[in-house]
């Protein structure tokens, strides 16, 4: 049974996006922001256009490679060959396992609002990732149409807070708790550029519609829509969530606030409101974790179909799921949840989450300077050239700027990651000449 007997339609393919866009960590965000005063919601705006434009290139791609599992990784393969598209696809694989080993870090944190022994005990607090780890890795076991179930979901119940903030917060507005235009010592360009880096990455995952385009159903007009869809409604809750909080919550409390929306959801009403907003933001953790272990098989069994990734990774279960590929990804998220939780390795960790971070933006960089190939290739929209490379070029330069604001060194040993796969890729080479 091929994974084509299963497919997710709209609403799915668009809470996909939404799910694994909207994680834990924008439940913190706006205090961070805050830090830097108003000039954060100029940088929301840049970030949330960079990623707009980021989104129409991916839906333009998904029209003109269909069907094709992959998303990032078919399109650089596509436009550029089998090395660069590899080089996408490594990188992105590491970067998808290491992160779902920091969101059931981020699980647990926001689960010890309910239970402080998962901030004491770290024998409960590793078994516990590890339980979540594994149910999900299971659940994605059973299909794309169960995970796709889990995950519309969670995702309707993490953005019920936000909406609940957005709405009945504007009654508690107080324009004088907005901040100055900016607190920093820096100039507004330099803070507006701190600014613009933080917020992207709550954008990371606009392209995930792309990656199970085979078990998507009429994916040449699901895949534009569910990634437009997915990623306006991202842009418009984290603005006005942002835009909300920023007059509800007076700017000393909210700058030491280590949960903003929960603070401000206690002002509205009271200690129920608080819980409320805690439990979206568990749940909020749970829905991203079953999406990016969804993200992790798909793309893992389409390089492999390929060729480019080891043929194990592309073995399906009678659902049609690459089990391996959700074992082996399980497997290595696990180690990073471990290694966090010892002493001598938090260092470690913390340098190969900031690494992922590159490896996570350059797909978007070759996706977009794809895009312009495959157009010139294909000899298509010969009447709108002008008007793809203008989409394009605005794509590879966004990107562009989003890798070079991730910091130098970050930059050079995310490259030396990346790098690493060369032998990988000689490897696969030789074993397809045999």
């Amino acid at each position: 049974m091929s994974s084509g007997t299963q497919k997710i339609g709209l609403i799915t393919a668009t809470s996909l996006v939404v799910g694994n866009m909207i994680g834990v960590g924008i439940f913190v965000l706006p205090a961070v922001l805050s830090n830097y005063g108003s000039v954060s919601l100029v940088g929301w705006v840049f970030t949330a256009t960079g990623a707009l434009i980021l989104a129409k290139i991916f839906s333009n791609l998904s029209k003109i490679v269909v069907s094709k599992s992959g998303g990032p990784y078919v399109y650089s393969r596509e436009g550029f060959g089998d090395f660069t598209g590899f080089l996408v696809a490594w990188g992105y694989w590491i970067a998808c396992w290491v992160a779902n080993g920091t969101i059931a870090i981020a699980i647990i944190g926001a689960a010890s609002f309910f239970f402080p022994v998962l901030s004491t005990n770290s024998y409960i607090s590793v078994s516990l990732g590890l339980i979540l780890i594994w149910f999900f890795t299971w659940i994605n076991t059973l299909g794309i149409k169960e995970s796709g179930k889990v995950q519309l979901f969670t995702t309707i119940i993490k953005i019920l807070p936000l909406i609940f903030i957005i709405i009945i917060g504007a009654f508690f507005f107080d324009i004088n708790n907005l901040p100055s235009f900016n607190l920093t010592a820096e100039s507004d360009f330099t803070a507006f550029s701190s600014v613009a880096a933080l917020t992207l990455f709550a954008f990371l995952g606009i392209e995930c519609a792309t990656i199970p385009a085979g078990n998507i159903k009429n994916p040449e007009k699901t895949i534009p829509k569910a990634t437009m869809l997915g990623t306006i409604i991202v842009t418009i809750l984290y603005i006005l969530g942002t835009v909300v909080l920023f007059g509800i919550l007076p700017l000393d409390v909210l700058q030491k606030s280590p949960a903003p929306f929960a603070e401000a959801a206690k002002i509205i009403g009271g200690d129920y409101g608080g819980y409320f907003v805690a439990i979206g933001v568990i749940v909020s953790g749970l829905g991203v974790l079953n999406g990016w272990i969804l993200i992790t098989g798909q793309v893992s069994m389409s390089t492999a179909k390929d060729n480019l990734f080891p043929s194990f990774f592309e073995r399906e279960n009678k659902k049609g799921a690459p089990v391996l590929g959700f074992i082996i990804g399980g497997l290595l998220s696990s180690l990073v949840m471990l290694m966090s939780y010892s002493d001598g390795l938090v260092e470690q960790f913390e340098f190969i989450v900031q690494l992922t971070v590159f490896v996570a933006l350059v797909p978007y960089l070759f996706s977009a300077a794809a895009y312009a190939l495959i157009i010139i290739e294909k000899k298509l929209y010969p009447k709108s050239w002008i008007k793809t490379f203008v989409l394009a070029t605005l794509g590879f330069g966004y990107s562009l700027w989003a890798i070079y604001g991730s910091g130098n060194d970050t930059v050079y040993y995310g490259v030396l990651l990346l790098l690493l796969g060369i032998p990988v890729y000689i490897y696969m080479k030789w074993i397809k000449t045999k």
